[in-house]
């Protein structure tokens, strides 16, 4: 089955396959980061179990750490259909915009 993205989902995906696994407050530092404009967690977490919903992520629970008061970390790593998504999302993005005349 084919999915399309958004283009939150899109990003999150991406960063998320960048750095293999991923959680929630890393995602929303890499966001403001690569973007330069802020998101609150509570958006990067909807995406997320979104995109695992659709088969595109799968999350795990980290162990316990002494940082977060004993709390598990939910871990995000994006499947083959993640990786195939995006990757054919940005193949066609790709396409469409090499058909853009060249204004300059």
């Amino acid at each position: 089955m084919k999915y399309t993205l958004g283009a939150l989902e899109e990003i999150i995906l991406l960063l998320v396959l960048r750095e293999k696994e991923s959680y929630g407050a890393e995602l929303v530092q890499l966001y403001s980061k690569q973007l330069g404009k802020p998101i609150t967690l509570p958006a990067v977490v909807m995406v997320l179990k979104r995109l695992e919903k659709k088969g595109m992520l799968q999350s795990k629970i980290g162990e316990p750490s002494q940082k977060r008061g004993g709390r598990r970390k939910v871990l995000y790593e994006a499947t083959e259909l993640g990786y195939r998504t995006a990757k054919d999302t940005m193949e066609a993005k790709m396409q469409i915009w090499n058909m853009v005349p060249k204004i300059i």
